[in-house]
């Protein structure tokens, strides 16, 4: 059976879709793109400051279905200009204490509200 979640403290969809879809014990999560959920003003200061603000959304998402980013299995990192993967990477890997997931990272021509990074993962209950 899969349950769609929708939390506040995640960015509210802009489109036809759940934040995330939990079945059985698998976690899929939307795209999260760097929306602050309590004030619902994008963070784009800076790469590093919208990739906090993507993994903050995601973290949220997973809490709500009492996993951790441990339970992580699967992620798609797409970014707007391939050269800030560096500054990306650095802020990503610091959310993962063991196995990090298997992943993917492309530049894409757009992405919505014209932002730099779009994180989607797929996460597995222990």
């Amino acid at each position: 059976m899969k349950k769609g979640l929708q939390i506040p403290g995640a960015p509210a969809p802009i489109g036809p879709y759940s934040q995330a879809v939990l079945t059985n014990d698998t976690l899929y999560v939307s795209g999260q793109i760097p929306i602050d959920p309590t004030t619902g003003e994008l963070v784009n200061d800076s790469i590093e400051a919208s990739t906090h603000q993507v993994m903050k959304n995601i973290i949220s998402l997973l809490n709500e279905a009492q996993m951790t980013t441990d339970n992580i299995v699967k992620c798609s990192i797409f970014l707007k200009d391939l050269e800030n993967f560096k500054a990306v990477n650095e802020i990503y890997g610091g959310y993962f204490r063991s196995t990090p997931p298997a992943r993917e990272t492309m530049q894409v021509a757009k992405l919505p509200m014209d932002v730099d990074v779009e994180i989607s993962c797929i996460a597995v209950a222990d």
